[in-house]
């Protein structure tokens, strides 16, 4: 006969098994990271979207630092505050290649009348300053080249081509922060972007002689249009009327001498 033994029964006063300790290694793995990256301040806030026409944006710190092609620093809000009107900046992907030498030899070529309403045209690429001033001085730039070799200043206006290289493209901001064109384009497309800009810009000024870049009531423009020209021009009756009184005057200083000597 076989003998059935009780299992025994685990005891209940066992100790807990201790609780893992939570690394912060241990937590990034079990916690989706987000790659997202805040843009720079657009209207006061940050946004991650690229910046677009009509945006008015912080320059401060936009882009961080660049090079001339001289190997002097810069930034993009130093460049801004030494302009008269705002800085055009245009983007080519590698300097002395032939797309990017027609596109500045277009920018170039029209040096005078894009920079007559006191804009200021840089290049912008991630070549090396030794590049840059073979470059200018090979194709005879009348521009300063600007070089970002990590694209910090070519991705915050939103024309870095991923994961690496540089969008052909045209960006132009105010003195005020505000964007007045970013977007992609050709080496033709990219000059008549700015050049459609100072056109616009010189009606504007053309219109507003007297006090540029500020907007004139309506009034007081034909005011002053009436009072130029009648002081060219003044009305007939007006001046017989200053004749008028000239000659009463003299009749009544010649009375008051005629009494006197009486």
């Amino acid at each position: 006969m076989v003998e059935l033994r009780k299992r025994r029964e685990a005891p209940s006063n066992l100790p807990e098994p201790p609780l893992k300790k939570t690394t912060s290694a241990t937590k990034a793995k079990s916690e989706p990271q987000s790659n997202a990256k805040a843009g720079p301040s657009v209207n006061g806030t940050s946004k991650t979207e690229a910046i677009k026409a009509g945006d008015t944006i912080d320059l401060e710190g936009l882009g961080g630092e660049v090079e001339t092609q001289d190997g002097e620093e810069t930034s993009l809000k130093k460049l801004v505050n030494e302009s008269k009107t705002g800085v055009v900046l245009f983007t080519y992907p590698k300097a002395s290649t032939p797309g990017c030498t027609t596109q500045a030899c277009l920018f170039r070529d029209q040096y005078t009348p894009l920079t007559a309403t006191g804009y200021s045209i840089f290049g912008l690429s991630t070549d090396s300053p030794k590049s840059n001033t073979t470059f200018k001085t090979k194709q005879n730039l009348p521009y300063t080249l600007l070089c970002d070799p990590k694209a910090t200043l070519i991705s915050a206006i939103g024309l870095k081509k991923m994961p690496k290289g540089t969008t052909r493209g045209v960006f132009v901001v105010s003195k005020t922060g505000k964007v007045e064109a970013a977007e992609p384009g050709g080496p033709a497309a990219t000059l008549e972007v700015v050049r459609k800009l100072v056109k616009n810009a010189g009606l504007s000024s053309s219109e507003n002689v007297e006090k540029p870049g500020v907007e004139r009531d309506p009034q007081d423009v034909e005011a002053n249009d009436i009072e130029r020209r009648g002081a060219a021009n003044p009305p007939k009756e007006d001046t017989d009327g200053v004749r008028a009184e000239v000659a009463a005057e003299v009749a009544d200083t010649a009375q008051k001498l005629d009494e006197g000597k009486n």
